[in-house]
């Protein structure tokens, strides 16, 4: 069982929320999860876990940030956090086209009129593995080096926002519920496959 909690609150995300049992220390959710909420990022240095990311801004004013923790195997499997990850961003990729908006993956990136909409990083430690998505809602606070496109400023053909207060929320939970969805429904393959 994965559970699934948006928070209300407004959290800016500094790369510590990343840790491991960091939903359970600060919500007392136990077990595997997805916590998503809206709010700023700013990484600082010390929770940087991407190497290539050394020395660049990693920033925005509004993002939406997803936050996986898996439980289901000890130590934790780099590869299998990084497979989840493309999952999670493909998944995305496949709600947005449903929306009627076409856009480019490039690994654990999707891109929308060559504007980057994600930011993404995978890690495992000694109990779980963990992913965090940021999804750019718009461009502003973001590096001035990166082409940054949000979810609030992709129109249709006729000027109309995609995206907006009303329906940002029920767009996270479906998509995140999507991901849930399609892990439980590999489980459940796995119980009715005869490997003797």
């Amino acid at each position: 069982m994965i559970i699934y909690k948006h928070l209300n609150d407004n959290i800016k995300y500094d790369g510590s929320q990343i840790n491991p049992l960091w939903a359970f220390k600060s919500f007392k959710i136990k077990g595997s999860s997805v916590v998503t909420w809206i709010g700023a990022m700013d990484i600082k240095s010390e929770n940087l876990k991407d190497y290539e990311d050394v020395g660049l801004d990693i920033k925005s004013d509004s993002m939406v940030h997803c936050i996986v923790e898996h439980f289901d195997i000890q130590p934790g499997n780099l590869r299998i956090g990084y497979l989840r990850q493309r999952l999670l961003v493909m998944i995305l990729a496949e709600k947005l086209t449903k929306k009627g908006i076409l856009s480019l993956r490039e690994g654990d990136d999707i891109y929308i009129n060559n504007g980057k909409l994600t930011v993404s990083i995978a890690i495992s430690s000694l109990n779980s593995t963990k992913i965090h998505l940021g999804i750019n809602l718009t461009d502003i606070g973001s590096p001035n080096d990166v082409n940054v496109i949000g979810l609030l400023e992709l129109k249709d053909e006729n000027e109309n926002s995609y995206f907006t207060d009303d329906n940002l929320i029920e767009f996270i939970a479906d998509f995140i519920n999507s991901y849930i969805n399609e892990l439980k429904t590999i489980e459940l393959d796995i119980s009715k496959t005869d490997i003797s």
